[in-house]
């Protein structure tokens, strides 16, 4: 029996050299376009399709190989081969247009049709399905692979691989089309949902020992480098994205950010990042300790050699200067994270939230709200200065990243006290107020869910707190407005709320 390949491959890489090999051991190549152009230039002889379907290839090349003479011989099996007039394909190689790497980057909508592969999809899926016959290569990773010596299992592996790709191929022109036209305007959430994540590694454990982990790709996430180093665990990866979305509120100024098991323990906003870092760290020193740092300006040696004089699981940064990575890399465990994406774009990573319970999968929408202060009201007698005004923006947006029950106590843009994960918000609001370092006295309170009675004010009264900013919508908010005028508390209420479970 002849032995007979189809190539037609968008990516070149290598096909010449696995045509070479191929010929060497006496197999018939099927070529089109671009594809068999290559492959003659290269000395390679190659039979066209055109030659045996008896049609040159249509509108540009947008129809070649849709074809009964191409897909009959393709699809038979042993017993259907024996009635067709020629031999049938063992080999099928072929890749696709790249829509993916238009996918998320405001690609114009006809550039994307323009990349959407039909003959290819086609090719892929006939002769994953006759796999018992056919070998099919989808991947240049596999070019090396013995064709001449293939046992079933590979060819069912390779199947596998080729139903894969076509798969997350439709899926992804899926997503991205329906975020160009908009199918999706008039519901909550897309009718259906997918995700298709190809494992990068597993990792030692998941948040404790006796738990298995690894690490998936997804197409949405950011680009970043480890620079010095352990590998990061999975709580690592949990802390740092916990210390990222609360630094890229602040993309535009100073800020520092520290975090412990996920909840902010220190966040500041600086002249530099330096001021930043000290303010920051004032505000909790002690749990500090083993923590996560996050800076949205570079870091330079200065600002290095403070972080290497305590211990610290991981620093994040835009950047680095050189002489700030050598100091850093005096701590060999250390972990560097360089983030390469602009933190202003970071809010547009993972949309959505996902999380699977028994009672079926919960998504929503990632919580990007922003407070703004040209809208929330005052609705207490005294009104605040300027300055109170954007300290109150300032703990609003912490206190979205503070687990429910969650309290932020600020002043001078920097955190004082912070508290979450409580069953009361009055106890949140206790231990945020015992958590200060120095005295709460003008301070401002956030609160990232309403208060449900007047015990809250009268223990911010109590401590001297001059400002407090919530969401509202309890029964008892008249009350407890006017509660916080009689105590000569300044009140904000914003009609959002943060909860974070």
């Amino acid at each position: 029996m002849v032995k007979r390949a189809y190539i037609s491959v968008f990516d070149k890489t290598n096909i010449v050299e696995l045509a070479k090999r191929l010929k060497s051991t006496n197999w018939e190549i099927v070529s089109t376009g671009n594809t068999a152009s290559l492959l003659k230039e290269n000395g390679i002889e190659v039979t066209e399709s055109s030659k045996i379907t008896g049609f040159n290839e249509l509108l540009g090349g947008k129809v070649k190989s849709l074809h009964p003479d191409i897909f009959a011989p393709i699809l038979a099996d042993e017993n259907e081969a024996k009635t067709l007039d020629y031999e049938p394909f063992s080999l099928v190689v072929v890749n696709l247009y790249p829509f993916e790497e238009y996918k998320g980057k405001n690609t114009d909508i006809d550039t994307l049709t323009k990349n959407i592969d039909i003959g290819g999809v086609a090719l892929l899926r006939a002769a994953a399905k006759n796999y018992k016959n056919v070998t099919v290569i989808c991947d240049t990773n596999d070019y090396g692979i013995d064709f001449d010596n293939i046992d079933e299992k590979t060819r069912e592996r390779l199947a596998l691989k080729a139903f894969e790709k076509t798969s997350m191929y439709d899926y992804t022109i899926l997503e991205e089309l329906s975020y160009n036209f908009g199918s999706n305007d008039d519901e909550q959430m897309p009718q259906t949902l997918a995700l298709y994540l190809n494992k990068t590694k597993d990792l030692r454990y998941g948040e404790n020992p006796h738990q298995k982990a690894s690490l998936y790709n997804y197409d949405r996430q950011i680009d970043y480098e480890i620079l010095n180093g352990k590998e990061m665990s999975y709580n690592n990866i949990l802390d740092a994205t916990a210390a990222i979305n609360i630094v890229s509120e602040f993309f535009d100024v100073s800020a520092c950010v520290i975090v412990k098991h996920t909840n902010p323990c220190g966040v500041a906003l600086g002249k530099d990042i330096e001021d930043a870092w000290k303010k920051a760290l004032g505000c909790d020193p002690l749990s500090a300790f083993g923590g996560i740092v996050a800076f949205s300006r570079e870091v330079d040696e200065t600002v290095a050699k403070h972080l290497t004089s305590m211990f610290l699981e991981i620093v994040i940064a835009p950047s680095y200067t050189q002489e700030a990575l050598e100091q850093l890399k005096t701590k060999k465990n250390l972990r560097v994270v360089k983030i390469n994406t602009p933190l202003q774009q970071y809010q547009n990573f993972v949309p959505q939230e996902v999380k699977l319970t028994p009672f079926g999968v919960l998504v929503q929408e990632k919580d990007t709200l922003e407070l703004d202060p040209d809208k929330f009201k005052i609705v207490s007698k005294l009104k605040p200065t300027q300055e109170q005004i954007e300290d109150m923006v300032f703990a609003f947006k912490i206190a979205k990243h503070v687990k429910s029950n969650g309290i932020v106590v600020a002043k001078d843009l920097r955190t004082l006290g912070i508290c979450g994960g409580q069953t009361s918000r009055v106890g949140a609001v206790e231990i945020a107020i015992n958590r200060v370092c120095d005295s709460p006295k003008d301070a401002i309170l956030a609160s990232d869910g309403f208060f449900p009675a007047t015990d809250n004010i009268h223990l911010a009264a109590q401590n001297r707190i001059a400002a407090i900013i919530q969401p509202a919508g309890s029964i008892k908010d008249k009350e407890v407005i006017e509660t916080a005028d009689k105590m000569g508390i300044i009140m904000a209420t914003t009609g959002i709320r943060h909860f974070r479970h």
